[in-house]
């Protein structure tokens, strides 16, 4: 069986666990402690298998989109008001 079809029927798994607690509470009632964790652990089941669903899930390898840098000058008045690192403000001297 490949991973889809396993993945697959553990999920089938997991909802008729689901339809079972749903029949059992209806039994036993809701307000148990012991119920309570028997449904969180379900819980935790029913996300650790969406968590591998993704990991299994065939990603398309997109390539980064690329950005064109322009060889012309940039334009000064970009840096009129910054401090160059290490030397502080333009008017005025490093230490």
């Amino acid at each position: 069986m490949s991973v889809h079809d396993e993945l697959t029927s553990v999920q089938r798994s997991l909802d008729e666990l689901f339809r079972s607690l749903g029949r059992l509470e209806k039994q036993l009632g809701t307000g148990g402690l012991e119920m309570r964790r028997v449904r969180a652990d379900a819980n935790h089941l029913r996300e650790s298998v969406a968590l591998l669903r993704d990991a299994a899930a065939p990603t398309t390898q997109k390539r980064p989109e690329l950005v064109t840098i322009s060889d012309a000058p940039y334009d000064s008045t970009l840096w009129r008001d910054s401090d160059d690192e290490g030397l502080g403000a333009r008017d005025r001297r490093a230490p």
